[in-house]
């Protein structure tokens, strides 16, 4: 059972570590916002000023990964899972130049994993 709030598939992660040996330690949030529609935003670590209501959701790639708190309200029923598909990312993610950009897919968990992740287990 995987109860892991954002996981990676293995695209994305080859592009992170593509993106790492480039640019260094790096970050995500999932943005929410008009410009980028729902996107995963991936920065150099600590570019992205993170606030206090910004959930951490764990690390996909060992980058660490972070969602606005009214965003993360619709989303906390899901496992993110972030892919990559052909075309251009937002200009403000790293990905924007390689022809490729970062995508969310989801999953609802099950019941079973649902009380596993309230319970604190993953």
């Amino acid at each position: 059972m995987d109860t892991r709030k954002v996981v990676a598939t293995e695209a994305a992660l080859t592009l992170i570590e593509k993106l790492k040996s480039l640019h260094g330690p790096l970050m995500f949030h999932q943005s929410g916002g008009c410009c980028d529609g729902s996107a995963p935003m991936c920065y150099p670590l600590g570019e992205f000023k993170v606030g206090t209501r910004d959930v951490y959701l764990g690390d996909i790639g060992g980058c660490p990964f972070y969602m606005s708190e009214s965003q993360y309200a619709y989303w906390r029923h899901t496992q993110l899972i972030i892919d990559v598909v052909p075309g251009r990312g937002s200009g403000f993610s790293l990905e924007s130049p390689e022809g490729l950009r970062f995508l969310t897919r989801s999953r609802a968990f099950t019941d079973e994993e649902w009380n596993a992740v309230e319970r604190g287990e993953s």
